[in-house]
């Protein structure tokens, strides 16, 4: 039985990716703050995952490692404390992981290491991998994580960098927080509602993590984005029909920039990116547009 080193396993997309992978009969060991919390989350599913806290408890090498641990980017405002918050919790993390890696004889067939789309900066227009990253904090946040997967020394491992769009799954994340509101038939447009949003289904992208495991396509950055990125305005009223809600609110710019500060930005600034690399290296999508994917989520 195969091992995979799983960190994020108790977050939103370890929700739905550490099933998978149980089903898939691997053996997990997963990174976790509180392993009684944890143990009990999954204790439906009738098997035995090793829950360690730290790296240093790692006593060999595992055959694969998914590494999506970070806190949550849009969970509360920016402030200094918690931008150390989420640099810590994606940065030292890595930095951890990579040094004990290091220390452990062998080496992985599969290292994959999170990041997100934010690595492009705000407002760009259909970017792919090639292209280069931003200046802004969330840019520079997604640089410096990559940048610590690059310290891991090896000579066969394939090395992914998964850059996440927009998660869309339920319960909770993104649509956890619109679903109250919109089927209240509260829910609108943010600003002017030009801004792209770059999104993914959250099966998608399980899909894609076990594509990279199973069939190890060539390494290097893969984003994690439908091919048919969205418009605020076009998102908004998608949910609503699906949800059968009006949309005909416009929520203004200034209030929640007052309320937010720079983490407004995430929300009035959009990015168009394409998963270029992935389609060209024969992944496909089961939920390739809004409708389809919204549809799925709420049927």
């Amino acid at each position: 039985m195969a091992q995979i080193l799983l960190t994020g396993a108790t977050g939103f997309i370890g929700d739905a990716l550490l099933p998978a992978l149980i089903n898939e009969r691997y053996s997990l060991i997963c990174l976790t703050r509180n392993p009684r919390n944890a143990s009990k989350k999954y204790q439906n599913l009738n098997t035995s995952i090793r829950w360690i806290t730290n790296f240093d408890q790692l006593k060999s090498m595992p055959e694969y490692i998914i590494n999506l641990a970070g806190e949550g980017i849009a969970d509360s405002r920016w402030t200094d404390r918690r931008k150390h918050i989420l640099r810590a919790s994606r940065i030292d993390v890595t930095k951890a992981l990579v040094k004990r890696l290091n220390q452990l004889d062998g080496e992985p067939s599969v290292l994959i290491s999170g990041s997100a789309i934010g690595y492009y900066g705000l407002q760009v227009c259909d970017v792919t991998e090639t292209d280069s990253s931003g200046s802004d904090f969330a840019a520079r946040l997604c640089a410096d994580w990559e940048e610590a997967i690059s310290g891991f020394e090896n000579d066969q491992t394939q090395i992914y960098t998964i850059r996440l769009g927009v998660v869309l799954g339920r319960p909770g994340g993104f649509l956890g927080r619109l679903e109250i509101p919109f089927k209240l038939g509260i829910g609108g447009t943010l600003g002017r509602g030009d801004q792209m949003l770059s999104w993914i289904h959250r099966d998608d992208l399980v899909a894609m993590i076990r594509w990279l495991v199973s069939t190890t396509p060539e390494p290097g950055p893969y984003n994690a984005t439908s091919p048919e990125p969205i418009s605020n305005q076009d998102f908004t009223k998608t949910l609503g029909r699906v949800l059968k809600r009006p949309t005909l609110l416009r929520v203004p710019e200034a209030p929640l920039r007052m309320i937010l500060g720079e983490l407004s930005d995430l929300l009035f600034k959009g990015q168009s990116v394409q998963p270029s690399r992935a389609i060209d290296q024969g992944f496909q999508f089961e939920y390739p547009d809004l409708n389809t994917a919204l549809t799925a989520l709420f049927r």
